[in-house]
């Protein structure tokens, strides 16, 4: 399954956006979002974003995180009836709408926002309209939890065959270890 690379962009930044910025679990460990500075350099590296990022910003976009956070968890319990509200109501708060914008020297490209809107709204609304699109477009099996135990980090499952559970390689290799041990208890006992 390939998305074209703007909606990937968007679904790529939605993930990075919802593990930097969200409290949980990660690849077994208890994981603290960040909060002023080192919230703002989590966002920055989260978006590639520039240094006139402020902390107003980083905490506009860490409560979009939230509220994308419940649409991966909705989806990947099967309640789109529960998802689809959530999103709604942040495509409805950000103003989202498509456009075409064009910088000088660059091809027209879609946008969700208004060339007025912040940095914030600017990406809470494309982010929005990402996971809107991937939910309206029959993809909202491709939103995944990772079902690593202790690890909550969320993904987008961009394989052929739609097949990914885990957030990364790291949560894949720990459960694949853990069941082999297993094995090798069971089998020794």
């Amino acid at each position: 399954m390939l998305f074209d690379s703007h909606m990937r962009t968007l679904l790529d930044a939605s993930v990075a956006l919802v593990n930097a910025l969200t409290d949980g679990e990660a690849r077994g460990r208890r994981y603290l979002a960040p909060e002023g500075a080192e919230r703002v350099g989590a966002v920055r590296a989260a978006l590639s974003a520039g240094a006139d990022l402020g902390v107003d910003e980083a905490d506009r976009l860490a409560d979009t995180a939230r509220a994308l956070r419940t649409v991966f968890e909705a989806v990947a319990a099967d309640r789109i009836d529960d998802a689809a509200p959530a999103l709604n109501a942040l495509l409805r708060e950000t103003g989202a709408r498509p456009q075409l914008d064009r910088a000088p020297g660059e091809p027209w490209q879609v946008h969700f926002h208004g060339a007025d809107d912040s940095y914030a709204v600017g990406w809470s609304a494309g982010c929005a309209t990402g996971l809107a699109m991937a939910l309206g477009g029959d993809y909202a099996g491709r939103l995944g939890v990772c079902s690593a135990p202790r690890c909550d980090r969320v993904y987008v499952d961009s394989s052929r065959n739609a097949g990914r559970q885990f957030c990364s390689t790291a949560c894949q290799n720990r459960v694949k270890a853990a069941a082999f041990r297993s094995r090798r208890a069971s089998d020794e006992a």
